[in-house]
């Protein structure tokens, strides 16, 4: 049996369960990719760090040149994370005529489209399966299986932090600082939980799903984005109340040529597919013109379903490029559509507000609602009694641009003592 070397950039959650797959599956793997994967070095930072997994210590270096220089290593596996040094890391494996393999979304989304230029003009492979929703395998779905279809639209719940603070939100009735200290507690949130509660994570997510399913390199700071950090548990008990379940979903949708690309919080009906997808969970909705829709569903992080993509990424190079030399990875660049404002986006809107009880404020608001073509669904007034009530509004489908205009007037309402929150609603699916 041939044998093939690899190394990994990093050793920590990632990169410690891609060695457990490989150490544990040792055999399956070698049938399927045809090759005996031998991991020749790993780079860390600090040699005398205790991992935790039985490797052995003369495998780890701090010496980075100990792997490009070495021609016998074949593919890099990197799963350090952050832009630097994993990107000159990155490049360098690339010209060193060396296969990549990634778990980087960040890198991804923001330089992966010049990675595969590189990569193209080099003759290897980049690979990035594990940068999207972990174990479940999208990124092959869509650039593989989905290729016959026009995608219409993607709606997914792609951070499973943010997943587990609003189930835990809305099954147990949770404070979100309470669920977010449990979700640190358990490992999915990091001490420093911005990039996952403010959104960003899905938002780099996303805009490589946007570039694999419509051939779009779209600017990843164009892309309309908003956390979860303002919900409230109040907000949930009316999500309730109106039937919704509110997710952070990941959203881009082909409207008429143009693409509509926005993350963040949501109410969805209960009964939609993905109101269901619960704790650390992750779930894609795919609507193609020809197959319908579809769902991927699975562990969306950990070290063993995100190991799982990264061997998997590793397993498809050896199987389909026998003499590890020459590697032709095309990107389904077929269209070139418009990117929408977020102005012309086109939803429901849930709107929470503190108002003084008195005659004819439910009246001034819903005049200037009326007036900048935002119709009222449902209504619902807590509170009597007292000098300020709230007031919760939930609308027909309206224009961002026409809802933002009416928030701004509001405000100045001497009725009005607040404006609380305002959450989409995303009523489309009609399962």
């Amino acid at each position: 049996m041939n044998k093939v070397k690899i190394a990994l950039l990093g050793f920590g959650n990632v990169g410690s369960g891609v060695w457990k797959i490989l150490s544990s599956n040792e055999e399956e793997i070698t049938e399927r990719a045809g090759y005996k994967v031998e991991v020749a070095k790993i780079l860390v930072r600090d040699l005398n760090k205790n991992r935790g997994a039985e490797v052995p210590k003369n495998l780890f270096t701090t010496n980075p040149d100990e792997i490009f220089e070495d021609d016998d290593i074949k593919i890099i596996v990197e799963v350090m994370g952050g832009m630097e040094p994993a990107k000159d890391y990155m490049e360098r494996a690339i010209k060193s005529k060396k296969h990549v393999v990634t778990a980087n979304k960040l890198a991804i989304a923001t330089i992966g489209d010049d990675l595969l230029n590189m990569a193209d003009e080099e003759g290897v492979a980049l690979r990035y399966e594990a940068s999207v929703a972990g174990g479940i395998p999208i990124i092959h779905g869509i650039e593989e299986c989905l290729t016959a279809n026009k995608i219409k639209e993607i709606v997914g719940i792609i951070n499973g932090t943010t997943n587990y603070i609003l189930t835990k939100m809305y099954l147990e009735n949770m404070s979100f600082n309470d669920a977010l200290k449990e979700a640190q507690e358990k490992g999915y949130a990091e001490a420093d939980p911005t990039s996952d509660v403010e959104g960003y994570d899905p938002l780099y997510k996303l805009r490589i799903l946007t570039s694999l399913a419509f051939g779009e390199r779209v600017d990843v700071n164009s892309i309309y984005r908003e956390g979860i950090s303002n919900i409230e548990a109040i907000d949930v008990e009316y999500a309730k109340e109106f039937g919704y379940v509110i997710k952070l979903l990941a959203i881009v949708k082909d409207v008429d040529d143009v693409l509509e690309l926005r993350v963040h919080p949501t109410m969805i009906p209960a009964r939609h597919p993905l109101a269901n997808v619960n704790d650390s969970f992750n779930a894609v909705l795919i609507k193609g013109n020809a197959v319908g829709d579809l769902m991927f569903y699975g562990r969306g992080a950990g070290d063993l379903p995100t190991g799982s993509a990264v061997v998997g990424d590793v397993i498809s190079i050896l199987r389909n490029n026998m003499d590890l030399n020459k590697v032709v990875d095309k990107p389904n660049r077929v269209s070139k559509k418009k990117v929408n404002n977020i102005e012309n986006a086109e939803t429901q809107y849930y709107i929470r507000t503190t108002v003084k009880d008195v005659p004819g404020v439910l009246a001034e608001i819903t005049t200037i609602l009326g007036k900048n073509n935002v119709s009222v669904l449902s209504v619902i007034q807590k509170g009597k009694g007292q000098e300020y009530v709230t007031l919760v509004f939930v609308t027909h489908k309206t224009f961002e641009g026409n809802m933002m205009k009416s928030l701004e007037e509001i405000k100045e309402l001497s009725s009005v003592q607040k404006i609380d929150n305002v959450i989409r609603v995303e009523n489309g699916y009609k399962g």
